[in-house]
């Protein structure tokens, strides 16, 4: 099967608006007679159901948690970027599309990129309509603050829970459109099957979460905006119950996989303290604004530190180890998070590691406290030079600007960060990767699109920071609504999708004969038991830094380990019930299969590029190096039965507007 990306004509800064221009449209008698389902309501899934039914469509919105405001999105941090150019450092719709794709190590598709970076300042002026209290300067205007791997601020924020104000808005929204009528909310729902009629996405099959029952609904089209895979990797900065069940589904039924390796490691997280914990914790990029991170220059001191007989504080500026400052300059601590990730380990690795188990480095906030406290006393018109007091002024605006972080940061780990700098080391956190779509977000099922982190499209091999959020709105606001009238244009005098047809019986039956097999099988282990086990796995051989052998060796291992889990997992309870070991089984069953096609991935991309890290493919000071000769396409993988039998397609990637370099951020 040729993949058709359906990139319009023309210059790439008029692609979205000459196609909004030519595309078919549904008047709004007809919407009314059209039905979507929407699977996950983070913000891609929440503003898409919200911005579809204020159009006249019928949504079925589905999501497992109790409610849409707990979708994991609104665990963001950080902030969402925006070519607005508010603070005149030479930002522009340009400059957001060039420093995504070169962030994305250029492994991204150039056209999706530039329309998100051309909608982008359109999401701003959404969220400030619907209230999202974005943070503001003195004056009232709108703030900004900068992320990694750009020359400019152009990341607004809602101090560090960007993520659960966005998502309220989009909620807010969709609380309306429930109220009307035009959103039915099916609330502790899972997605477990794709329903295709006649070669066409037509409803899905789901389990009621709390009763048990299995249910049958219909569509005139399906999307899926159900997050990513990175708890593949068991313990993630994910939510525990982010899985990747609705996206592998529809890989089943004949949606491609796109770029499975391309997974993000974000360097700022809290270490893992032990084999007890369940999942980690995000400390926001936006910290690498004012902190700074480093080691001790000497192993001498490393080891002091971790055996106790020092304390950070006790070491002098000229015995740390600036190491981002030093390697690269020109961006300093906000590089992109695959290089500031790699560097952690890389200063780990030779033994400069700072916690007990040697995978920490710091993240010191003392310099910012006092620049931000001598700032302070001069506007205030008080002695600078009086210590004491520069350091309270600091702290209050280091406070003001990350304080709930902080907060976090010390109930966790019990130490307090504005006297002694944070621990941090590198942590999954993000999927570049997902199922394949065109230029419509249409996956290779006609009528099954796919949004937001679900998809692979505009992130390529690394993700810059607060892009996330920006992708997820981008898509359910302003683009999935011009691109499903497109499609569903020809199917206004269909009429209601039947659901007692032989595609919905066959669908049933085999999600409740996988149900069935998992509750009677009489084995001996956990769900959790097989899912630490491919947690390990994932992370020692398919983690930050991938070889040959190792992948290998996790292709093999994996495919045991699923045969073992098949045979050997014990799940209690029943199957007319509240029964989370059935879902953790379920979910942890997909996770198995996707594991071992992104060793596969990872495995047949023999160069390193972005958050794909091959220790046989570095420059000789060790970065990514790319090979844009053979690799530079979309691998997007056909399901044949089982990861193994993948098969490969290509999407080759053609770069008319940026040239291609090896990255540099020095």
């Amino acid at each position: 099967m040729a993949l058709d990306s359906k990139i319009p004509e023309g210059p790439i800064s008029d692609k979205w608006t000459h196609y909004k221009d030519h595309i078919n449209l549904v008047n709004p008698a007809n919407k009314r007679n059209l039905d979507i389902i929407v699977v996950g309501t983070g913000l891609a899934g929440g503003s898409a159901a919200a911005t579809l039914a204020e159009l006249g469509y019928n949504v079925k919105a589905f999501c497992f948690q109790d409610s849409p405001r707990r979708a994991h999105s609104i665990a963001a941090q950080g902030g969402i970027n925006a070519a607005k150019n508010y603070q005149g450092d030479g930002d522009s719709t340009f400059r957001l599309f060039y420093d995504t794709v070169k962030g994305g190590d250029y492994r991204a598709r150039e056209a999706n990129v530039h329309r998100l970076a051309e909608v982008s300042a359109n999401i701003i002026d959404q969220c400030v309509a619907q209230g999202v209290p974005l943070a503001r300067e003195y004056g009232g205007l709108l703030d900004n603050r900068s992320f990694g791997g750009t020359l400019v601020s152009r990341t607004f924020y809602a101090k560090g829970q960007t993520g659960q104000q966005l998502l309220l808005g989009a909620y807010s929204a969709m609380n309306r459109q429930i109220g009307r009528g035009k959103i039915k909310m099916y609330n502790r729902h899972e997605m477990l099957e794709l329903v295709v009629v006649n070669g066409k996405a037509r409803g899905i099959i789901a389990r009621n979460l709390i009763t048990g029952e299995i249910e049958r609904h219909s569509a005139h089209a399906v999307v899926i905006g159900s997050g990513g895979y990175g708890n593949v990797f068991f313990l993630s900065t994910n939510a525990m119950g982010s899985n990747a069940t609705a996206a592998w589904k529809i890989h089943k039924k004949g949606a491609f996989f796109a770029n499975p390796c391309y997974t993000q490691i974000h360097p700022t997280c809290i270490p893992v303290s032990g084999d007890h914990q369940s999942k980690l914790t995000l400390m926001s990029e936006s910290l690498r604004n004012d902190g700074r991170i480093w080691v001790p220059k000497s192993l001498e001191d490393a080891k002091a530190i971790r055996e106790g007989k020092k304390k950070p504080t006790d070491l002098s500026e000229d015995q740390r180890d600036y190491y981002l400052e030093r390697r690269y300059p020109a961006f300093g601590n906000l590089v992109p998070r695959d290089i500031a990730s790699r560097a952690a380990k890389e200063r780990c690795d030779a033994g400069f590691g700072v916690n007990k188990t040697g995978e920490a480095v710091y993240l010191d906030f003392a310099s910012a406290i006092e620049r931000y406290g001598r700032d302070q006393a001069k506007i205030k018109h008080l002695d600078e030079n009086d210590a004491a007091l520069v350091k309270k002024l600091g702290t209050e605006v280091v406070e003001s600007k990350y304080g709930n972080l902080f907060q976090m940061y010390e109930k966790i780990v019990d130490e307090n960060p504005y006297v002694t700098p944070m621990m941090i080391y590198p942590a999954v956190h993000y999927t570049m990767g997902g199922t394949w779509v065109d230029y419509n977000l249409m996956t290779t099922i006609p009528g099954c699109f796919s949004i937001g982190e679900s998809n692979f499209s505009d992130h390529g091999a690394n993700r810059l920071g607060a892009s996330a959020l920006m992708q997820g709105l981008a898509d359910g606001y302003f683009v999935l609504p011009y691109t499903i009238g497109d499609y569903l244009a020809p199917d206004i005098k269909l009429g209601k999708i039947p659901t007692n047809t032989p595609e919905f019986d066959e669908a049933e039956k085999a999600v409740k004969d996988q149900l069935e097999k998992f509750i009677n099988n009489n084995g001996k282990h956990s769900v959790d038991h097989f899912h630490k086990k491919l947690g390990k796995i994932m992370w020692d051989k398919v983690g930050m830094a991938r070889n040959a052998k190792g992948l290998t060796e996790a292709i093999s291992e994996i495919a045991e380990l699923r045969d073992e889990f098949y045979r050997d997992v014990k799940v209690p309870g029943t199957l007319d019930s509240f029964n989370q070991e059935l879902e953790k089984a379920m979910r942890v069953a997909d996770f198995l299969e996707l594991g071992e096609l992104f060793a596969k991935d990872a495995l047949h991309r023999n160069e390193s590029c972005g958050g794909h890290f091959r220790e046989e493919y570095q420059t000789p000071d060790g970065e990514a190096q790319r090979d844009d000769e053979n690799f530079a396409y979309v691998a997007a993988w056909e399901y044949k039965g089982k990861p193994s039998d993948a098969v490969l397609h290509k999407e080759p990637l053609v770069f008319d507007n940026v040239k291609l370099v090896q990255r540099s951020y020095k």
